[in-house]
């Protein structure tokens, strides 16, 4: 309905979004699980500071207009007040699914400050799509957009750009927004992290609509005397090499005068009473700062407004490279791997492997190598582009092995005791491979049976492939009770183009 130009805050947001999807692309790994946990927490961060700013903004509406033209500033104080009622309704119900995610998930664990079954994937589908509290909560999400759009005039409506809206992806490759976002697959404390983002996009857009509101006032009328200096991040969470911004601004201000805005002593340059600070992040670490605004009054009085110390955190980044079967890469067939970059979305993250092919995209690749490199080590290479640029991430090791030998089988058995009947009504010698994660083809090349009669020679025949034919099939249809039946020197070969000799299988014809 409404469109504009995404705000600092929401393009942040959005880059934490492509952080947790390239995450759950990854094994749920405690350390992946610990990322989701970091996230959320600096989403709540950035929930509360809005929710300080939206305070401070009725605190100083109240305190001048509201008090100094009752008659024209309470009309919009109520419409303002009708948007801060609909989003705490949504936010309040959000919170009901956070308890009953936390209920579900045996409560929180007091090491960790998560979730006690934060890894598990099956609670958040049940809840959400099981039992259709995703379409509930799709429902209230686009309910309260409309609401607090239909408050402000016709012209404002045009320019709103907040990120609240539940709505189906253009690519229904995954579904629809209720399968995106809580689909299976999902673990439980990456569901927390959804609703908390969802929090903050309730807040975001109840801040931009009570800015407009109260921005309805002719400012140039009214002196405001009261002041707050607000600061407000997006995330504290950030990647080495992606910038860190902040607003730093007044809640309230006389439109005929600019501010005078400093972090750390730097002055910011002004745009609409702002200032925005980019804040370095060429090396990792926890960085603080303090916002400092100094505005000058009506009367020639000077006054300054100091932030309260704002932290951010950069990490450095960082590949995972894990396959989805084994630590360890098998000659001759296709080995699937997931590869993703924290911080980066899966389309930029490329691979690359140093001997042998490596083929994909989108974070699913697969890998073959040949059968000459068993016993040696290859190393697969992330990268990704960051504004043009490729950035190497890591390299990884991985050790090549051969396909484990099978064991060679005659009707499912590897020998013993068996009736002459029995033996007589199998077809082949297979190669089967127990235990092994891989579906693996094997192939008998050649073998020798042997068949020893009660008083009788031995009669040895060379056998070619795994079917009992000519020879082979004749002297199988001449066994007897009492007889034994070797069969020895039986050579297999795999996908791998590696040739094994098998163990012997005997039998013991018993009747």
């Amino acid at each position: 309905m409404a469109g504009g130009k995404e705000t600092t805050r929401q393009r942040m947001i959005n880059i934490m979004y492509l952080v947790l999807l390239a995450m759950l692309a990854l094994n749920v790994s405690d350390t992946v699980l610990d990322a989701f946990k970091n996230i959320n927490d600096s989403l709540d961060t950035s929930k509360n500071n809005v929710n300080t700013s939206i305070n401070q903004l009725f605190s100083a509406f109240e305190n001048s207009k509201l008090k100094e033209e009752p008659a024209r500033a309470q009309p919009i104080y109520d419409k303002a007040k009708q948007a801060q009622a609909a989003a705490d309704q949504l936010n309040n119900y959000i919170e009901t699914l956070k308890k009953e995610f936390t209920i579900a998930g045996n409560g929180i664990n007091a090491e960790t400050g998560d979730l006690v079954n934060r890894d598990n994937q099956d609670i958040a589908y049940n809840i959400m799509i099981n039992q259709k509290k995703a379409d509930e909560l799709k429902k209230k999400i686009n309910e309260t957009r409309e609401k607090l759009i239909s408050l402000l005039d016709p012209a404002d409506r045009a320019n709103v750009s907040f990120s609240l809206e539940a709505k189906d992806p253009a690519r229904k490759r995954k579904g629809n927004w209720q399968e995106t976002y809580f689909g299976e697959g999902t673990p439980l404390t990456a569901a927390v992290t959804i609703l908390t983002k969802l929090q903050t996009d309730t807040k975001n857009a109840e801040a931009e609509v009570v800015k407009k509101l109260f921005g309805n006032m002719d400012k140039a009328q009214v002196n405001l005397d009261q002041f707050a200096a607000v600061a407000v991040a997006p995330t504290s969470y950030v990647i080495q090499g992606q910038p860190y911004t902040a607003e730093v601004f007044l809640t309230a201000s006389d439109s005929r005068s600019t501010p005078d805005i400093t972090v750390n002593g730097n002055k910011l340059s002004i745009k609409d009473g702002k200032g925005t600070y980019t804040g370095g992040t060429s090396s990792v670490g926890e960085f603080t700062w303090v916002g400092t605004v100094r505005v000058r009054q009506t009367d020639g009085q000077v006054k300054e407004y100091k932030t309260q110390p704002q932290k951010y955190q950069v990490a450095k980044p960082s590949a995972s490279v894990s396959s989805t079967k084994m630590n360890v890469i098998y000659a001759g067939i296709a080995n699937p791997f997931a590869v993703s970059a924290a911080g980066f979305p899966l389309e930029s993250v490329k691979a690359s492997i140093s001997a042998g092919s490596m083929s994909g995209g989108n974070g699913n690749y697969t890998v073959n190598v040949s059968g000459s490199q068993v016993g040696s080590e290859v190393s697969i290479s992330v990268s990704a582009n960051n504004a043009g640029k490729s950035v190497n991430l890591g390299v990884q090791k991985f050790r090549v092995k051969a396909i484990p030998a099978p064991i060679a089988k005659v009707g499912g058995r590897i020998g013993g005791d068996i009736s002459s009947v029995q033996l007589k009504s199998e077809t082949s010698i297979d190669a089967d491979l127990d235990d092994f994660p891989f579906d693996v083809s094997f192939k008998i090349l050649r073998y020798k049976i042997t068949v020893i009669k009660p008083r009788s020679e031995a009669v040895t025949i060379q056998g070619s492939g795994g079917n009992f034919a000519g020879a082979v099939r004749a002297a199988m249809n001449a066994i007897t009770p009492g007889s034994k039946v070797f069969f020895d020197d039986i050579v297999s070969q795999g996908p791998d183009g590696r040739q094994r000799i098998l163990p012997s299988v005997s039998f013991n014809v018993n009747k």
